[in-house]
C-alpha cells in the first residue's frame, strides 16, 4: 500500500484514478508488488490507508524518506518550485464511523461543477519535475492558503495557477 500511496502522489490521481490504474497498467502494479491474479487495492482501502497515513502524522516522514533517496542518487531540488492543487474526489456518501460526513471532506465548485473530497496541493521542483512536498485539506480551501508549505525554501522562482 505504501508504493500505491507513493504512485498515486507522484500521478497526481484520485483515489478511483489510482484503483483504475492498478488495473490498466502492468508497470505500476509491478512496481506496486501487485497482479491481476492477487487483490488489487479498490478506492476506499487506498483511501483508508491514505487516512490511516494522516492519523498517524507519516506523510512528511515518508516524503524525506523519499528525498534522502534522492539526494543519494545525485537528484537535487533548487531552482525554483510550482505549485498546484488538486481535487481528491470521494462519494459524496462517505461517512465516518459516527456515520457523519468526514468533517477533512467538503463541497466546492470548480468552473460549473460540484465536487466533494478533498485538495491535494503538491509542491513540485521546476527543474526536475519531482514532487518535493505537498498537503491535503478539505475540497473548499483556497489554494493559496497552502502555498507558503509547498516551497523548499531554496527556490529563486514560486510559480502556481491563479488558484
Amino acid at each position: 500500500m505504501l508504493r500505491v500511496h507513493v504512485v498515486q502522489v507522484c500521478d497526481n490521481l484520485s483515489d478511483r484514478g489510482m484503483e483504475d490504474l492498478l488495473y490498466e497498467a502492468e508497470s505500476a502494479r509491478r512496481f506496486c508488488g501487485l497482479s491481476l491474479a492477487g487483490a488489487i487495492p479498490d478506492e476506499s482501502t487506498i483511501l483508508h490507508f491514505r487516512h490511516l497515513l494522516e492519523r498517524c502524522q507519516l506523510g512528511d516522514t515518508l516524503l524525506a524518506a523519499l528525498h534522502e533517496q534522492l539526494d543519494a542518487q545525485g537528484l537535487r531540488l533548487q531552482a525554483g518550485t510550482i505549485v498546484d492543487a488538486s481535487i481528491i474526489a470521494a462519494p459524496s456518501s462517505t461517512k465516518n464511523r459516527e456515520r457523519r460526513r468526514d468533517p477533512e471532506m467538503d463541497h466546492t465548485r470548480k468552473g460549473n461543477e460540484w465536487h466533494f473530497g478533498m485538495k491535494l496541493h503538491i509542491g513540485v521542483d521546476a527543474a526536475s519535475g519531482l514532487t518535493h512536498s505537498l498537503s491535503t485539506t478539505a475540497a473548499n480551501a483556497a489554494d493559496v492558503t497552502e502555498a507558503h508549505r509547498l516551497r523548499h525554501g531554496g527556490e529563486r522562482v514560486a510559480d502556481g495557477d491563479a488558484g
